[in-house]
């Protein structure tokens, strides 16, 4: 009697369909988790793209309120200094508004970096089973590899370190201390 001939792995998944049916769902799987990652990797450039917009408007906003307020007094003279506190309230409630939107769009990069990381991690997670499914064949014991890869996936808890002060506060910081200053200049232009 001569051998039996032994299959490569792949001819032994297609002759098994339960091996077949789970390799062509965890494929498809893999192509909806790569749409979903570069979706959003989209959606984090478009939110950085307009935190970088809303810090060049609060820029151009107290820069343009600045040379309005010098061009006002010089023609107005003293008495523009007993109404400094209309443009110092308008120029410190646009200043709070600008810094809680940006605020905002970075609240949302960050809940979207982490939603990121999670599908990738699920990607390679995903990966390493296919491969697996493809080194093994038949001898792929679905019962106790796909167990394992809900395991993996459920003891994923989000364990984040809790940070004081992130990078993005310091942002935050330098908004709130330059619309301080802002608020010191224009009751020093319109009062000297």
């Amino acid at each position: 009697m001569e051998p039996k001939p032994l299959l490569h792995p792949l001819h032994q998944i297609a002759s098994t369909p339960t091996h077949k049916l789970l390799l062509k769902q965890w494929l498809k799987e893999q192509e909806l988790i790569l749409h979903r990652i570069s979706l959003k990797e989209i959606q984090i450039d478009s939110t950085r793209k307009e935190i970088t917009q809303l810090y060049y408007l609060f820029f151009l906003f107290h820069s343009t309120a600045l040379l309005l307020l010098f061009a006002s007094t010089a023609s107005h003279g003293p008495r523009s200094c007993k109404k400094s506190w209309a443009p110092s309230l308008c120029s410190l409630l646009f200043s709070l508004g600008f810094i809680w939107a940006i605020r905002y769009k970075t609240g949302i990069e960050r809940r979207s970096e982490k939603m990121l990381e999670r599908e990738r991690e699920d990607s390679s997670l995903l990966a390493k089973c296919v491969e697996e499914l493809k080194r093994k064949g038949a001898e792929f014991d679905l019962l106790k590899e796909i167990d394992a890869l809900r395991r993996a996936k459920s003891l994923r808890v989000g364990s984040d370190p809790v940070r004081k002060w992130s990078p993005r506060d310091f942002g935050t910081l330098f908004l709130f201390i330059v619309s301080c200053l802002v608020l010191g200049l224009t009751r020093t232009i319109l009062c000297s």
